[in-house]
């Protein structure tokens, strides 16, 4: 990533990012106007349908207060979530949080890390799969890293952008096996599948649900997920990387949270609605139909996601040159 281009992500964090201050919140009453719930994405996207999904299926569960759903996007979620951490802790201002926010503060580029938000539940989690075209040579993950390892010049790995997700996924990926790649960066998970339907890169590890419509019509190939289990429905025979003999497990999950400071009585009352909400069959469906993990865990349960995550990048993100 260009130094001006980090300059001007710091910039744009720094003010959405304004310093916490303690605040009294009654919340007896809780919720008696509308719930904004921060999308730190643009709309169209994963993340996008998880939230919009989730706010739909809240409603229920809210006592006549609707859940409006708000798209911040910006610097792989950064500004969206700088926006949450500094809102006032009342439970009318909550958020998606998203697994950059455990990639981003090792890239030196926020002033918050993910112990700067207070997690409610995770709602979603899917693996990256490695993919290639289906006229590609290689029928396993095992040929493709043969092929790579004897290549003159680097295998060529599309991603979601500098820093990203699928960018980290691809850059384990190489670390673990010692492997030389190109990873090729596009503005997004759509525009890197594009590319590999169109042979301009060599493969690309975003979801399964991203690459699946491209799967079932025969286009891609699917050769290993980046998962501690196989991943159900049209990838049921895709073996995991463990099942290879490569102990590497990488994904994104989305998840509710709040402003550190949140008092917990609207704590309570929000992991409630989370939880009867991320089981209602709207929620489920929504995922199901955009083949999104669905994969609801409680506070306890995210905050060991997030932690393991943190430790992890923190480890890697530094093996790959990317700190400002």
């Amino acid at each position: 990533m260009k130094t001006n281009r980090r300059q001007a992500i710091a910039a744009a964090c720094a003010l959405a990012w304004g310093g916490g201050s303690t605040f009294a919140v009654q919340a007896s009453d809780y919720p008696n106007k509308p719930i904004e719930l921060i999308v730190p994405v643009a709309a169209g996207g994963g993340t996008d349908l998880v939230g919009r999904a989730f706010a739909e299926s809240a409603k229920k569960y809210l006592p006549q207060q609707p859940m409006i759903v708000n798209n911040k996007p910006g610097a792989s979620g950064a500004i969206g979530t700088a926006e949450l951490i500094n809102a006032r802790p009342d439970g009318y201002k909550i958020g998606i949080v998203i697994c950059e926010i455990t990639i981003i503060p090792n890239m030196g580029i926020t002033k918050y890390t993910a112990a700067d938000v207070r997690p409610i539940a995770r709602l979603n989690a899917d693996p990256s799969a490695i993919s290639v075209r289906a006229d590609a040579p290689w029928q396993t993950v095992e040929e493709f890293i043969a092929d790579a390892r004897k290549r003159k010049d680097p295998v060529a790995i599309a991603n979601a952008g500098m820093g990203s997700i699928w960018h980290m996924a691809a850059a384990a990926f190489s670390e673990k096996l010692g492997l030389p790649v190109n990873h090729v960066p596009f503005l997004g998970a759509a525009p890197a599948v594009v590319a590999l339907l169109g042979g301009h890169v060599d493969a690309i590890t975003v979801s399964p649900g991203e690459v699946a419509q491209h799967v079932a019509a025969g286009k891609l190939r699917t050769l290993a997920v980046m998962a501690d289990q196989r991943v159900g429905g049209m990838f049921e025979k895709v073996p995991t990387l463990k099942e290879r003999g490569i102990d590497l497990s990488v994904g994104v999950w989305r998840g509710l949270a709040v402003p550190k400071a949140t008092p917990a009585d609207i704590v309570a009352t929000l992991s409630d609605v989370a939880a009867k909400a991320a089981d209602d069959a709207v929620f489920r469906d929504a995922l199901q139909k955009a083949n999104l993990g669905w994969a609801y865990a409680d506070a306890a349960g995210f905050q060991k996601t997030i932690d393991h995550d943190r430790a992890f990048y923190a480890e890697l993100v530094p093996k790959l040159d990317l700190k400002k």
